[in-house]
């Protein structure tokens, strides 16, 4: 793997005390670069970036395959917030790329909404996957790594749902200018969030692009599917969902499907 000069953040952002690691091409993924620095005892905020990831995965060790021109970036933190509240970070993420994606094209914000939990369509393509790992640093603090995978120039092919890239969108928007409204705005997010404390404001600005707000979807879950309209998501971040019969179900982890038929993906 090589050093790449063309990422960089915001002087504001530097000044916030972030650092960053850039690649030309990565072998691995950013996230377990990331991790590996914070082990070897660099602490301090970091973004490891690259536009040429060849090991990238996603949720549930699922391959993301990212062609030369995509963004895979990840921001490492060392914190020692509660693993209830680091978690609500995903959103902090969804927020900030949703509102980057309309820093650096504006014309497309109508045609982007965030999926629980933690992924960014267009037009209800998947554009954007986000991965959390964490790890215990010591006893009183945890590595926290957020993957952010784009798909600026390309959308993978051949999966069993649609994907969108930038570029089929009509945005002319590099991989380096993505990255360089995204640590801004995480920035700016992160802030409001505020240690956790400020996940109430988060919260509101995820349900206004919110994927499916209101309207029936189905959550495969590890017992099954369950059905029902997507009412909201709590002050935990779990969605919650009214059923047929009228309970409230609150899921914390699943796969949700939109739409009314309740069909398990092996996926």
């Amino acid at each position: 793997m090589s050093s790449r000069s063309e990422f960089a953040l915001l002087p504001e952002i530097k000044a916030a005390g972030y650092q960053l690691a850039a690649f030309d091409t990565l072998n691995g993924s950013t996230n377990t670069e990331a991790i590996e620095r914070a082990r070897a005892g660099d602490t301090r905020p970091l973004w490891v970036v690259t536009d040429h990831q060849l090991g990238g995965r996603g949720r549930r060790n699922r391959a993301w395959v990212a062609p030369r021109g995509n963004l895979a970036a990840s921001l490492m933190i060392v914190t020692d917030v509660s693993v209830a509240a680091a978690a609500t970070l995903g959103f902090v993420a969804g927020v900030s790329l949703e509102r980057a994606i309309a820093r650096v094209a504006p014309y497309l914000r109508h045609r982007i909404s965030l999926k629980w939990p933690n992924d960014v369509l267009a037009d209800d393509a998947k554009l954007a996957g986000i991965l959390l790992e964490s790890e215990t640093l010591d006893a009183q603090r945890r590595i926290l790594v957020i993957g952010i995978g784009v798909n600026v120039i390309a959308a993978p092919e051949g999966l069993p749902y649609p994907a969108a890239s930038l570029m089929s969108l009509g945005a002319n928007v590099d991989a380096h200018t993505l990255f360089s409204a995204l640590a801004a705005e995480w920035h700016t997010c992160v802030t409001l969030w505020n240690e956790g404390c400020g996940f109430a404001a988060i919260r509101d600005l995820w349900l206004e692009r919110a994927a499916g707000l209101g309207a029936p979807i189905s959550v495969q879950m590890p017992d099954g599917v369950v059905g029902g309209i997507f009412e909201t998501i709590d002050d935990k971040g779990r969605l919650i969902m009214q059923r047929a019969d009228g309970y409230k179900v609150a899921v914390a982890a699943g796969e949700v499907h939109f739409g009314t038929v309740a069909t398990v993906r092996k996926d």
